[in-house]
């Protein structure tokens, strides 16, 4: 199973936006479909919300792949 980190460079991200930028998917479009699917989960529970913002600290799921949302300043 995959686990990506993504360095948060700002406050929050948009789901289908994190989906895009660690490349699970080709677009944002592509990312909100994923959300849309329900086949996303945000800390363990599935997540409806294509711009839930998710920020440092959280995980995100989906299939095989894990995104863990880092501060990099930590």
């Amino acid at each position: 199973m995959p686990v990506l980190e993504f360095e948060l460079d700002r406050d929050h991200v948009e789901l289908n936006q994190l989906l895009k930028l660690t490349g699970v998917c080709d677009s944002g479009g592509a990312g909100k479909a994923l959300v849309a699917s329900g086949e996303v989960l945000v800390d363990g529970v599935t997540e409806l919300r294509k711009t839930c913002k998710i920020r440092a600290g959280q995980t995100v799921r989906l299939e095989d792949v894990t995104i863990r949302v880092i501060d990099p300043s930590h």
